[in-house]
């Protein structure tokens, strides 16, 4: 039986330059999505919210100015299941529908999480078991979870630039692991929000609206990009040379 924790749900840790890295650490790491908080002048960037067990935007309240946008690389269940609860909720266009009308049935209570369903889609990470390790507070019910609707204030695409008053990131498009897969490219800094398009970690490619032809591109893309740090979806930071080993890895195992 899950035990409660003690504390809060949320683990957060400021990196500087107005950064802060937010975690769920009682979810297994399959579904522990890296959140990011990016501090701006005149706005505020929330990239993904993880799975929306507990209230992303009471817990970071503190960190938010005036305005903040929460931004979806994608929208598998595991990065926006705090979007809801924001007022300004930004994705690809080709993500949007996804936020507005999410899948329905997942139970992440279930003895296998449900992840069955999805056999050979995760290699390299442990399915089995219910999705979280512990639970926010006594008497949660895990089972009336669901993946909450969305508004969409506005679609992204390719080059579009989000303008922080102080910062700016560019939108790149960066398909593979889902078709409307962004990240967030700030040129000024060489720092990059990935998403899930590149991580530390078993790379994802056989879900089913992946691509891999549209993978082996993105990876090509990102080898000419002049990143000094990748602040990825899951799995640790890291930088231009763990990058360039990841990406020809995967064009490796594409061609062997």
């Amino acid at each position: 039986m899950l035990q409660a924790i003690q504390g809060q749900w949320f683990e957060m840790r400021p990196l500087g330059d107005g950064i802060t890295f937010i975690t769920e650490p009682h979810v297994i790491p399959l579904l522990r999505c890296n959140i990011w908080h990016i501090r701006g002048r005149h706005l505020d960037l929330v990239v993904d919210s993880g799975l929306g067990l507990c209230s992303l935007h009471e817990a970071a309240r503190h960190l938010f100015g005036q305005r903040v946008a929460a931004v979806a690389t994608h929208v598998h269940l595991d990065h926006v299941g705090g979007h809801h609860e924001f007022a300004e909720c930004w994705c690809h266009r080709l993500e949007a529908e996804g936020l507005r009308r999410p899948g329905a049935g997942f139970n992440l209570s279930g003895p296998d999480t449900d992840l069955a369903d999805f056999d050979g889609a995760f290699p390299g990470y442990e399915t089995g078991g219910p999705a979280v390790t512990a639970l926010p507070w006594a008497g949660y019910d895990l089972s009336a979870w669901e993946l909450k609707a969305a508004s969409v204030t506005r679609t992204l695409d390719e080059g579009d630039v989000i303008d922080l008053g102080n910062r700016h990131f560019e939108v790149l498009h960066l398909p593979g692991h889902s078709p409307g897969s962004i990240g967030l490219w700030e040129a000024a800094t060489g720092t990059l929000f990935s998403g899930d398009a590149v991580y530390d970690g078993p790379l994802l490619d056989a879900l089913h609206h992946s691509d891999r032809a549209a993978y082996a591109r993105t990876m090509e893309r990102l080898l000419s990009l002049p990143v000094q740090v990748v602040h990825a979806g899951h799995d640790p930071s890291f930088g231009r040379d763990r990058l360039h080993e990841i990406a020809r890895a995967y064009l490796k195992g594409l061609q062997a």
